[in-house]
């Protein structure tokens, strides 16, 4: 189902974002004023709806917009088909008021042996200036973006195991002199790390963060190591659960034998 956009509103949103980009640099006093209530979406198969709640702690009042993607940030919000319906797409919040948000899962067919990822968006606009301060303002709008799981019934294990279960290699990276930790998730949940870090010889060499999908694979470039791994080196990351705290984690690390 595409989301429906007001495409007169949704120019001069995505146009704000895009100079956001530019002035977020600049206006570094700004904050986001829209915030979210949690760090990602579980939604049960069981469920028909899931709902949260987005508060504006500003002092002035914000236009949000919602929108629901598959992965792609740039994507435009109307161009986007997805199995929800998200309502409201579009509303004003006052200083210091809330905003309930509706996802509602349209039964297209989706994957019953995995969850599926998507991501919710919430742009923060800000009110357009006085024509008297037109010139002088610079506008910036904050996008929230966090992840949504579509997560079947009857999954094996939980997803709070499945970190533990990722399995870790040091390999060639695709440049020369460069080397990468690969990770594979053969659980049917996604893995969201917030950290990953290669500890070896007493250094520590940072790997960056991101997450895996089910049954799937992902790299971490590895920043400063240039020479060959040793025996003993070992992974520590930092994976993320579905409330949003973190748990760390140390183990061992396999070594690409054609390095």
């Amino acid at each position: 189902m595409t989301l429906s956009i007001p495409k007169s509103k949704l120019s001069r949103a995505m146009a704000i974002v895009s100079a956001s980009i530019v002035s977020a640099s600049i206006a570094t006093s700004a904050a986001a004023a829209v915030v979210v209530s949690g760090t990602r979406v579980i939604f049960p198969a069981e469920e028909r709806e899931v709902t949260l709640k987005v508060t504006n702690d500003g002092r002035i009042p914000s236009l949000v917009q919602t929108w629901i993607d598959t992965g792609n940030e740039n994507d435009s919000p109307d161009k986007i088909d997805v199995p929800f319906t998200l309502t409201p797409t579009m509303f004003r919040v006052e200083p210091g008021k809330g905003q309930t948000l509706r996802i509602i899962y349209t039964n297209e067919p989706l994957p019953t042996d995995k969850e599926s990822l998507f991501w919710l968006n919430v742009l923060d606009v800000p009110p357009k200036p006085a024509a008297e301060d037109e010139r002088n303002r610079l506008q910036v709008a904050f996008r929230t973006r966090i992840k949504m799981m579509y997560r079947p019934a009857g999954l094996p294990g939980k997803a709070e195991e499945a970190p533990a279960q990722l399995k870790w290699q040091i390999a060639r990276g695709p440049e020369a002199n460069q080397y990468v930790l690969k990770t594979v998730n053969p659980s049917p949940y996604v893995v969201s790390l917030g950290s990953v870090q290669l500890k070896m010889g007493g250094k520590t060499f940072d790997a960056g963060m991101g997450y895996v999908r089910p049954g799937a694979s992902q790299t971490f470039p590895l920043k400063g190591l240039e020479s060959a791994p040793a025996a003993d080196a070992t992974v520590e990351f930092s994976s993320i659960d579905d409330w949003g705290g973190n748990k760390n984690t140390q183990v061992p690390v396999a070594i690409d034998p054609r390095l």
